[in-house]
């Protein structure tokens, strides 16, 4: 089969397209013929070497979406030939076929396009944690989505318009800010303004917001202190920069004067359990069609590098997605 193989670390280009052995399913574990693969910014980073480095060579990703190609002695939640999305690999997902748990494949429905099912594992399970287990989103309560228009930034969108929030999201062009109307939000700013800020004051007479979830802390963070509301919750789902890049300095009487809190949070430290609630709330939500995963983009799978540099340009909407055997 075909693969996105990398053997050092570096820029873009160090993905490149090779020939590797098909998986073969043990106990417990299924193969998956991918259609449709999920490129996530996290990959960015591991492929660059800013995160903990894997033995080389490697295939990334964990997410993506197919059809169950072969079962594992034991496995019993899926058949040969069933529609799955994936929420995690042992052998990589940037493939035509990959190897997973099969605790970490989930039901498809057919009114969501494999296209879509990559772009469901990390998003939607990220902005599930950021909003319930993390950030405690109530009914009634002013969500901001600080940056709104990428994957994560739509998922939260959806399943807070489900959950009976008033919703205001920021996205620097036009086109950004009709997606999250269209996705739910009930207004958008422009956060390329400098004044935009003053429109969440305005919307929320004067008591700011409940819960913001922020995509670019390093940018952002200070200012979401200034419309947050007193005992709000700032939840950081994401901060740009090298390593040893992306700090800022804030006021932390800012935060003191609000009872504000201000929480970190990354998808490896989901429990088993807020895992498996929130996949069933995935599920659920794909099936009566509530969920809705936007692709922004599609690019074939020998053209990874390219991705990794649309999804560093941050000027995409929705997901990146690959597409094994379109080349």
């Amino acid at each position: 089969m075909k693969a996105i193989r990398q053997h050092s670390f570096g820029p873009p280009e160090v993905l490149q397209l090779e020939d590797v052995p098909d998986p073969v399913a043990g106990p417990g574990e299924v193969v998956v013929d991918i259609q449709a693969v999920g490129v996530n910014p996290v990959e960015t980073y591991i492929r660059s070497g800013i995160y903990p480095k894997p033995p080389t060579p490697f295939t990334l990703g964990n997410d993506g979406a197919g059809t169950i190609e072969t079962i594992g002695e034991g496995v019993s939640n899926v058949r040969v030939g069933d529609r799955v999305y994936i929420a995690g690999s042992k052998s990589g997902t940037y493939a035509e076929k990959t190897l997973c748990d099969a605790r970490n494949v989930y039901p498809l429905p057919t009114n969501t396009s494999f296209a879509q099912g990559a772009a469901i594992h990390v998003p939607y399970l990220t902005a599930y944690q950021a909003l319930f287990h993390r950030g405690r989103a109530q009914q009634g309560e002013w969500l901001f989505v600080h940056g709104g228009s990428g994957a994560v930034g739509i998922a939260s969108i959806q399943f807070a318009r489900q959950a009976g929030l008033s919703i205001i999201a920021s996205a620097s062009s036009a086109e950004g800010r009709k997606l999250v109307v269209d996705q739910g939000a009930n207004y958008a700013l422009d956060h390329s303004e400098p004044t935009y800020l003053d429109r969440v004051s305005e919307l929320t007479q004067g008591q700011g917001v409940n819960l913001i979830l922020e995509m670019l802390a390093n940018v952002n963070l200070a200012k979401d202190l200034d419309v947050i509301a007193r005992y709000g919750r700032i939840v950081i789902i994401g901060n740009r920069g090298e390593r040893n890049q992306g700090t800022i300095a804030i006021n932390p009487r800012a935060a003191m004067a609000k009872e504000a809190d201000i929480m970190g949070m990354t998808l490896s430290n989901a429990t088993p359990e807020e895992r498996r609630h929130a996949h069933r709330e995935i599920v659920a939500g794909l099936t009566t069609g509530t969920l809705q995963p936007v692709v922004g983009e599609t690019f074939p799978l020998e053209d990874a590098a390219r991705a990794h540099h649309r999804v560093l340009e941050n000027k995409s909407f929705g997901k990146i997605v690959l597409t094994p055997g379109l080349s």
